[in-house]
């Protein structure tokens, strides 16, 4: 039997009894609606980034940030320095992709428009706004900055608190000093707000700042779906959502041209011994990242990377399950079949072979936490020692024993399952009544202590 299936209308998302379906790995799932959009979008796809501004002229441009952008076209070319240097500010834009055919385009705006032009952008906000938070939310300062952007990135890093940050190392008795955040990945994150916001919404893009980390925010879903895709890919974007801004930017040396920045942000990171960046996805249309300024442990990320040659994406992974942050299943198998976790799901923590490295097998045992037999023991010497205990008394006795992965009432149960077991293995049993019940030890173990 043969089955012969015409593609998908373009512009038409394929509907059954009136929903909507794609593929969904090998299975068929109802499609979400920013792949509902892009499909209807398909024949009226536009670059917003590309858009020529019919009432602006070279006029509205800022002179300083042309010429700061000639700078960098130079870094980028530094072959084509005496050449750059006879074009006129005209040619040069058409050359690096900013105007067309000397025309001014919404990018040309964006990055080297005078901050008065900003309203021929109008409904589309190009403004990112820096704010100062302390620990309980309030905004202590703040702060916005319009076009020119590619000036404005600097300004803004300009604000930011990038102090001193000291760690002890395990090697030196001196310190290690090193600022809060990397300047680079700063620059990039912001670069990427700029690059991909989606300016059809007419929102802003924010910076919040926070006492150890910093919030980055902007419109549009994420294209590539997946933070894990991205550094599993190493590789460009087959999509871009404003592809005429990301070139000018790529050629303004302000992005990396090989779509590799999120996989270098990570590794950077990594080299600081800091906490990976958090991605979050679970707003809709709406791209959040975190970047952390201090370390969240001092002893497992450091020296995993010093000292274990493990992949990058089984260091996000330990990284994840040290913010006790989910971890996808197959994260799991990867992490224990490397020896490197330990525990069940949620409960889940870097195994000995990391405290082994790291020197802190105290903590190691405080998060593992001891075997079934062990506290066993402990409630019989217990029970020899006092005749009898009420639950709460072994309660009492075990609770900062069991491993500190476990909520109250997770240990509270483990106590219970525990005087089950034993009750059933005939080593104690109970005296009283349900409500003022009592452990004492069976004759059976009493005689065989005897």
């Amino acid at each position: 039997m043969l089955f012969q299936i015409p593609p998908a209308l373009r512009g038409n998302p394929t509907s059954f009894n009136g929903h909507f379906y794609g593929r969904n790995g090998e299975s068929i799932g109802a499609l979400n609606l920013n792949e509902i959009e892009t499909i209807r979008n398909q024949n009226t796809l536009e670059d917003w980034s590309a858009k020529i501004c019919e009432k602006a002229s070279i006029a509205d441009l800022d002179l300083k940030a042309i010429r700061f952008a000639r700078k960098q076209y130079k870094k980028k070319n530094p072959k084509k320095t005496e050449e750059i240097d006879e074009w006129d500010d005209a040619t040069f834009l058409n050359k690096v992709k900013v105007c067309i055919k000397g025309r001014i385009t919404n990018s040309s705006l964006l990055l080297l428009g005078k901050e008065e032009s900003e309203h021929f952008l109008s409904p589309a906000v190009a403004r990112i706004s820096w704010i100062l938070q302390d620990e309980s939310g309030e905004k202590r300062d703040y702060q916005h900055f319009g076009p020119p952007l590619i000036l404005s990135i600097t300004r803004i890093y300009k604000k930011i608190q990038n102090l001193t940050y000291r760690y002890m190392s395990n090697n030196s008795l001196f310190p290690t000093e090193v600022t809060k955040y990397d300047p680079w990945v700063i620059r990039e994150l912001l670069n990427n707000c700029i690059a991909h916001q989606d300016y059809t919404k007419g929102g802003r893009i924010n910076l919040v700042e926070e006492p150890d980390s910093l919030l980055f925010t902007n419109l549009g879903h994420f294209i590539p779906g997946s933070v894990e895709k991205v550094l599993l890919q190493d590789a460009p974007q087959e999509q871009y959502r404003n592809p005429f801004l990301a070139q000018a930017m790529v050629n303004l040396n302000m992005i990396d041209t090989i779509g590799s920045g999120i996989r270098k942000i990570f590794k950077i990171q990594c080299r600081r011994f800091f906490p990976m960046p958090d991605y979050d996805l679970s707003v809709q249309d709406k791209v959040k990242v975190r970047l952390y300024g201090k370390i969240l442990d001092e002893n497992y990320t450091r020296h995993l990377i010093e000292k274990t040659d493990i992949p990058l994406m089984d260091v996000v992974g330990l990284d994840k399950i040290q913010k006790k942050r989910p971890i996808s299943e197959e994260e799991v198998k990867r992490l224990k079949a490397l020896r490197l976790i330990e525990g069940r799901r949620p409960n889940l923590f870097v195994s000995a072979k990391i405290a082994a490295i790291t020197g802190d097998k105290a903590a190691y045992i405080k998060y593992r936490g001891f075997d079934r037999g062990y506290y066993k023991k402990l409630i019989i010497l217990y029970l020899e020692k006092f005749g009898q205990a009420k639950r709460a008394d072994i309660e009492k006795l075990l609770v900062d024993k069991v491993s500190d992965v476990l909520t109250m009432k997770q240990k509270n149960n483990l106590v219970r399952n525990l005087l089950q077991e034993m009750k059933v293995e005939g080593s104690i049993n109970t005296s009283g009544t349900t409500r003022s019940a009592k452990w004492i030890l069976t004759r059976k173990e009493l005689e065989e202590k005897n």
